[in-house]
């Protein structure tokens, strides 16, 4: 059938694609523009904009119930009131436009709010301020015509961008995460001052963001969200802010089911949230808490992954577009209103200005004696009318010669005659004339003042959101902390919650070989490198038994990237018969591909195999066949002499006479050199990556070394999986057993300022000593592992302050780290900085930086006796 029938006067036939095509895009318009997605105007949805609308109309300064308020709004929403409860409920609970009261359910736990009927609201004072102006508002008629409706509400603040927005529609979507108060407005000011700017998204529950994929909230852009996680003690880590759209219940069961499938290893979850978010994790004991916390980032909802996609109302029609510009639009349309407003209050002044002027004209005149006379209504207009431009003349008169009468701002009207001969006796009889022309003195002054604001308009709005920064910023402080994640490899961080077996001479490995020859403990998603006496290698995941050839000669976990272990190698080629000696690193390769680390011709097979996880390089001694015509039978090869190559690279020549044996004669050091390691200064976390503060360069052995705030240090086994609280720190870098501690200290008991030198005594490794007295009230003041420390503080002596200087290493020997040290001060010293001595010393390089107190910190001891700390 066509889609139109004959045209003999005949009706037009749809057919059914037709309709599909005419309904479903109604209906998909419907949707976008009614329901999902957010103006450009005031940033609401339809709901959320006739909840305000109704709400402002019941204004009273008084709470109403939310069941009243729902019922109000069912005049303009045709959604029922369910709809219309979580909509007002959501904007409840952002905490910007409507003052709540009650049980409204917190957005932390997903716990819901009380039914309406037991819960109140009310608007808040800034959405009054920014929100509502009939006088700015375009009207329609509400969906059965009986009310008016705003089509947008005046919006004067970037709404859309503060509460956020999603939403599904047809055949699109939004997202656009919320943003934060203050910074929003200091964009605001920014963009009118003609600067760029750049925005991050801000949340309620607080956490740390990762922005480097934003794309200013673009389709394409994804945010990384994590939880703020501290380390209470070696057994518990507290979970105090949480990621944006997680609940502390969700929260609590991505961390069972992550424990259930063996990813983390912990005793129990202990939820005791209340005022502010706690969620306890117990741990094993021999459980990592460092390693605990990346593993939680990694198989939790401690860490989430958000794809932004801006997508907003303007005319009619979706927009895709970045937070930046949606700022840009809400800022120009802010000025465009804040304009419209002083247009209206200026015609406004003026028509004062006009009835003032003319009111003390015709009263001051006596104009109103001159319609005693007068016997029709005309007669009584044209008699005051006539009375008047005795005195007035209207713009467009041409003055007469000597003409002092006043000119009006408009000509006279017929209203406002009228206007006149309505005013009472009573008011033309106490009319004063002193105060009739201060009214119109003060008119003139709003007037001057208004028309200063439109000729200074981007100043006026500039002033305007300085107004709301001030009377509305407190409180609104950014919660999400901005920084920068590591990334996290699921395979280093996964508990070990699997026991590696390997059958060596039939070629099997896996989980399930319990019998056999136990290997390490691993996780269940490890891969597992195999090296067989053939010369193949190969890496399979980890299972319950896997096959990967008999004979095999070693067997590990495989990392990936790894650039340490070093695998060294001496074979025979079976086409020439000579021996080769290699050294390679499997740094990437093809899962269950097999390799050969020989040139893979027939015969050829490995005379020796070592893997060094940490480039070490050994002496063998190379013993030929005495059949050979060699003239030394017997010699050493150093591995060290020998370059690291690819894993297909041939070797070097040992020899091309026959080999009889090849055996370890000395066992060698590293040859990858010191490693460089790096501390994020945000995370805290230790990287190899140039991320942060150079810490040194380590070899086997070496260990960190770090002073704390509570006046302690700690010798640290390096380990790359730890983490560390960058706040908690004076100085940390690495480990000499020689260098001379430098501190001075607040001695509570005593309440005296002590300085003391020492070195470290103690052996025991990744445990906190203190160094100054225990007393409550003893706080460190400075500390210092350079050599030739030296300070400047302050003290006072009645009511006055003076500075003073310190050589510590003049001040005081080198004593016991018990020892309590000298008297600086029988005081609490005011301040303490660091104070730069040229000395021969201070110029040894230790091979890396320190994050030393005068760098990072300052110390600032007040009366009350607490030190502060502050960056």
């Amino acid at each position: 059938m066509s889609e139109t029938a004959e045209q003999n006067g005949q009706e037009n036939i749809i057919t059914l694609k037709g309709m599909y095509e005419d309904y479903f895009l109604d209906y998909a318009s419907y949707v976008i523009l009614e329901r999902a997605v957010p103006g450009i105007i005031d940033g609401l949805k339809p709901v959320q904009r006739r909840i305000l609308h109704a709400m402002r109309e019941m204004h009273d300064g008084r709470y109403h119930k939310v069941a009243n308020i729902i019922g109000q709004t069912m005049q303009y929403h045709p959604h029922g009131d369910a709809a219309i409860g979580d909509a007002l409920v959501n904007l409840g609970q952002k905490d910007l436009l409507i003052d709540p009261q009650g049980n409204w359910g917190d957005v932390r736990t997903g716990d819901s709010a009380a039914a309406p009927r037991y819960i109140e609201a009310r608007l808040t004072k800034f959405a009054l301020e920014v929100a509502f102006n009939p006088q700015t508002t375009d009207w329609q008629l509400s969906y059965d015509g009986r009310k008016k409706e705003p089509i947008g509400l005046p919006m004067k603040f970037p709404m859309l961008l503060a509460q956020g927005a999603d939403g599904i529609a047809v055949g699109l979507s939004t997202k656009i995460l919320p943003h934060n108060f203050n910074e929003l407005i200091k964009a605001s000011i920014k963009l009118l001052q003609g600067k760029r700017v750049k925005i991050y998204p801000d949340f309620q529950t607080g956490g740390m963001i990762d922005v480097s994929d934003y794309r200013s909230g673009k389709r394409g852009g994804r945010v990384k969200v994590r939880a703020k996680i501290e380390a209470v003690d070696k057994s518990t880590l507290a979970i105090r802010e949480l990621p944006y759209a997680t609940t502390t219940q969700s929260l609590i069961d991505s961390i069972l089911k992550a424990n259930d499938k063996g990813k983390i290893k912990i005793k129990k979850v202990v939820d005791n949230t209340a005022e502010h978010v706690e969620v306890l994790v117990e741990l094993g004991s021999g459980v990592s808490p460092d390693l605990t916390i990346d593993a939680l980032y990694a198989f939790t909802n401690c860490e989430i992954s958000i794809s932004p996609n801006a997508c907003v109302i303007i005319e009619d029609k979706p927009h895709f577009m970045t937070v930046e510009d949606i700022l840009d639009i809400c800022t120009q349309q802010t000025k465009a209103l804040l304009k419209r407003e002083l247009e209206i209050r200026k015609a406004e002044l003026l028509e004062k200005l006009h009835f003032a002027s003319l009111e003390k004209i015709f009263i001051e005149n006596r104009i109103y004696r001159d319609i005693e006379q007068c016997e029709t209504w005309e007669a009584v207009l044209e008699a005051v009318d006539s009375g008047l431009r005795k005195y007035v003349r209207v713009p467009g008169e041409k003055p007469k010669k000597n003409d002092d009468r006043l000119e009006l701002l408009r000509d006279i009207t017929e209203d406002d005659l009228v206007r006149l001969t309505e005013i009472r006796i009573k008011r033309i009889s106490k009319y004063n004339t002193f105060k009739a022309e201060e009214q119109i003195k003060k008119l003139e002054e709003e007037l001057k003042e208004v028309q200063h604001h439109l000729d200074n308009l981007t100043d006026y709005a500039i002033a305007y959101y300085e107004n709301l920064l001030q009377k509305f910023g407190k409180g609104k402080e950014r919660r999400t902390i901005i920084t920068t994640f590591e990334n996290i490899e699921a395979t280093e961080v996964v508990a070990k919650n699997a026991k590696l077996y390997v059958d060596r001479k039939e070629g099997f490995f896996g989980t399930g070989l319990k019998k056999d020859e136990f290997v390490c403990e691993c996780s269940d998603i490890a891969d597992i490198i195999v090296f067989r006496k053939d010369g193949k290698y190969q890496v399979s995941r980890i299972a319950d038994k896997v096959f990967a050839g008999k004979d095999i000669i070693h067997i590990d976990v495989w990392k990936k990237g790894d650039d340490r272990t070093t695998y060294n190698a001496i074979y025979v080629d079976g086409k020439t018969g000579r021996t080769f000696a290699k050294r390679f690193q499997v740094q990437s390769i093809t899962r269950d591909r097999e390799y050969d680390m020989t040139t893979g011709e027939n015969g050829s097979k490995p005379l020796y195999f070592t893997a060094n996880p940490n480039g070490e390089a050994e002496v063998v001694t190379v013993q030929l066949t005495q059949g050979s015509r060699a003239r030394n039978k017997v010699f050493d090869y150093d591995f060290s002499e020998l370059e690291i190559k690819g894993r297909s690279s041939k070797g070097n020549t040992v020899t091309k006479y026959p080999v009889r044996k090849v055996s370890l004669k000395e066992e060698g050091e590293s040859t990858l050199g010191a490693i460089k390691i790096w501390m994020d200064e945000v995370s805290g976390r230790l990287n190899t990556d140039e991320r942060g503060l150079l810490l040194g360069e380590f070899s086997s052995g070496d260990h960190l070394f770090a002073i704390y705030k509570e006046g302690a240090y700690e010798v640290i086994e390096l380990d790359l999986n730890k983490k560390f609280e960058p706040k908690e720190i004076v100085s940390i870098g690495k480990f000499d057993p020689d260098a001379v501690i430098s501190a001075v200290y607040y001695e509570g008991e005593r309440g005296w300022s002590v300085a003391k030198r020492f070195q470290v005594e103690t052996t025991s490794t990744n445990q906190r000593f203190l160094f100054i007295t225990e007393h409550k009230k003893s706080k460190l003041l400075f500390a210092s592992p350079e050599p030739g420390a030296a300070i400047q503080y302050q003290i006072k002596e009645g009511s006055q302050k003076i500075d003073q200087e310190l050589d510590i290493e003049d001040f005081i020997d080198v004593k016991g780290w018990r020892a309590m040290g000298n008297k600086v001060a029988d005081q609490r010293l005011l301040s303490v900085s660091p104070l730069k001595k040229e000395t021969a010393a201070s110029s040894k390089d230790d091979g890396g930086e320190k994050l030393k107190p005068g760098d990072s910190i300052d110390f600032d001891v007040e009366d009350d006796g607490q030190t502060k700390m502050f960056d």
